[in-house]
Order: C-alpha cells, then structure tokens, then sequence
C-alpha cells in the first residue's frame, strides 16, 4: 500500500480556496507539495475538463522534480469526492 508520507506531491482541485487549505491542516500537507502552479482558482478549471487538468499539472510537477509518486484528488459534487494516486516510471 501506499502511505501518506510516500506521496511527494498533491494536486487538489478546488472551486474555493479554502478546500485546499482544509485538506491541508487535515492532512497536515505543506503549501510547497500542494497545488504547485497553483489551483483551480487561480488558473481554472474548465468544465468537463478539471480531472485532466490536475491530472496533467501533477505529472509536470512529478517529473520537473524529479519526484515518484502523486496524489490528485477531485470533489464530484454532493459531497463526494475522488482521488487517484500516480507513479512516475522512470
């Protein structure tokens, strides 16, 4: 299995800035793993197209730095939520 402290880096998408902060102190993430480039609220997140975005981001992030395994988590409304956890192959 994978451990939360196996995971270099997260992607979590958020359509308020304060559910990326809440996962955070939930989680006790620090700001320099989570949301790299930035979030959905400060780049967006296209309809449809969210999952594909946070996805994409989380492998730029993995590769620029070198890194293995991330985490990109998504609410699907209704108070549930996803989450899908990738490993870099070298």
């Amino acid at each position: 299995g994978v451990d939360l402290s196996d995971i270099d880096y997260h992607e979590i998408n958020e359509a308020f800035s304060v559910v990326a902060l809440a996962n955070m102190k939930l989680l006790n993430l620090t700001p320099d793993k989570v949301n790299v480039y930035g979030g959905a609220v400060a780049i967006g997140h296209p309809i449809g197209m969210s999952g594909t975005r946070i996805i994409g981001n989380l492998c730029n992030v993995l590769k620029r730095n070198d890194a293995a395994i991330g985490c990109a988590s998504i609410c699907n409304g209704g108070g549930g939520a996803s989450a899908i956890v990738i490993e870099r192959m070298n």
